[in-house]
C-alpha cells in the first residue's frame, strides 16, 4: 500500500502551481494539504482557477501562516529570487522541488552575475541536485532538494547532452533558436503580455542576455568535459503553451543525422516521456500539449558537417510542473510516471 504524502504548493496561484494541482488530482499518493498565494490569501482555488473547481482543495494562505512540520513535501513555485531564504527555513525532514531558478546554478558567483544579487543560501546550494530527470535519476532519488530545470534548458539539454557525451558533435558553435508560448512569462500582469501586445506577431527577447544561457551552458559543459558557450535566442510566440527549440550543431568524424538519431534513440529507447521521431518527421508543439512528453528529431543540413535538431515540450508540464512531479516521485521511491500518464491533448 502506498504511503500517503502530504504536499504543500507554494505559489499555487500561478500557472505552474495550477498545473501541479491539475496533475496531482489523480495522483494515488500525493495529496495537497497546503497551498499558498500571498496576493490571493483567503481565496478558494475554485475562485482563482475555476477549471480546478470541485477538487475539495484547501483555501490559499500566506506563507507565514503555514506549519511546515505538517507536510512531507514542498513544491516551490515562487518567483525567481524569492525562494532561497524560504527553502533554507524549511524543516530538514521536508523534501523540496524548487521550480524557480534559485538553485539551478552550481556556482553562486555565476548566480549573482545573472540574477543581480548574492545567493542567499550558499550552503544549501551545495546540497541541491539539478533535476533533469532522465539524465539524473540516481542523484534525484537520493536528494532532499531538487532544482527543477528551466523550460528552455530542458528542451535543449535532453537532445544535446547525450550527443556531447558520445563525442558526435562539436562543443563549439552551437546555435539555439527557441520559441515559447506566453504562459512561460508567468501569470503576473505585465503590459508586454497583453493580448493586443502579443497576438498576430512574434519577437525575440533576452537577446544575448537570457538567464537560461548559463543554465544551458552549465549542463553542456559538464557533458563535454570542457567549457561550452552557446548562442541562444528565445522568441515569444502568440500561443498559450508550448516550446520549440531548433538547434544547429557541427558534427565530429563526419557523423550524419542517422548517427545522431541512433545515439538519441539508444539513450531514450525505454523512456516513458522522451521520444525520438523517425527520419524526416518534424515534431509539433501541438503533439505534446498538456503532457510530460518531449519529442525530438534530427536532420542533415544542406551545409556539409552541420546538423539541425528540433525538440518540443509543453513549457508548463515537461518544462516545469510535470518534470517537478516526475522528480518528486523519484524522491519518494515511487514510479516516476505517477500522475503523468495522460496523453497529449489534441486538437
Amino acid at each position: 500500500m502506498m504511503k500517503d504524502v502530504s504536499v504543500a504548493i507554494l505559489g499555487a496561484s500561478g500557472y505552474t502551481g495550477a498545473e501541479l494541482v491539475r496533475l496531482l488530482a489523480l495522483h494515488p499518493a500525493f495529496h495537497v494539504k497546503v497551498m499558498t498565494g500571498d496576493r490571493k490569501a483567503g481565496q478558494s482555488m475554485d475562485s482563482v482557477f475555476p477549471h480546478l473547481g470541485g477538487l475539495k482543495l484547501p483555501n490559499l494562505v500566506a506563507i507565514d501562516q503555514v506549519d511546515f512540520k505538517t507536510v512531507d513535501a514542498v513544491f516551490c513555485c515562487l518567483p525567481h529570487g524569492t525562494t532561497q531564504e524560504v527553502i533554507a527555513a524549511l524543516p530538514a525532514s521536508v523534501k523540496v522541488v524548487d521550480l524557480s531558478a534559485d538553485f539551478r546554478l552550481f556556482n553562486v558567483d555565476t548566480y549573482a552575475q545573472w540574477y543581480g544579487h548574492e545567493h542567499r543560501a550558499p550552503d544549501l546550494q551545495k546540497q541541491a541536485v539539478y533535476g533533469l530527470t532522465e539524465l539524473a535519476r540516481g542523484p534525484v532519488a537520493k536528494a532532499r532538494l531538487v532544482a527543477n530545470p528551466g523550460c528552455y534548458p530542458t528542451s535543449v539539454q535532453l537532445p544535446l547532452i547525450p550527443l556531447l557525451k558520445a563525442g558526435l558533435i562539436e562543443a563549439t558553435d552551437i546555435v539555439i533558436d527557441a520559441k515559447s508560448g506566453v504562459s512561460g512569462a508567468g501569470r503576473a500582469a505585465k503590459e508586454a503580455n497583453l493580448y493586443t501586445e502579443v497576438t498576430e506577431g512574434m519577437h525575440a527577447y533576452g537577446v544575448a542576455s537570457h538567464r537560461h544561457s548559463p543554465e544551458i551552458e552549465q549542463g553542456l559543459s559538464e557533458a563535454a568535459g570542457a567549457p561550452v558557450l552557446v548562442t541562444f535566442t528565445p522568441h515569444l510566440i502568440p500561443m498559450s503553451r508550448g516550446m520549440l527549440s531548433t538547434i544547429y550543431v557541427k558534427t565530429k568524424k563526419g557523423a550524419k543525422a542517422a548517427d545522431l538519431r541512433a545515439c538519441l534513440a539508444k539513450t531514450y529507447n525505454d523512456e516513458p516521456f522522451v521520444r525520438v521521431l523517425p527520419e524526416g518527421v518534424v515534431p509539433h508543439t501541438r503533439h505534446v500539449r498538456g503532457s510530460n512528453h518531449c519529442l525530438m528529431s534530427v536532420f542533415d543540413d544542406r551545409v556539409p558537417g552541420r546538423i539541425i535538431i528540433t525538440s518540443v515540450i509543453d513549457n508548463l508540464v515537461k518544462g516545469a510542473s510535470g518534470q517537478a512531479l516526475q522528480n518528486m516521485n523519484l524522491m519518494f521511491g515511487l514510479p516516476e510516471t505517477l500522475g503523468l500518464e495522460q496523453q497529449p491533448l489534441f486538437p
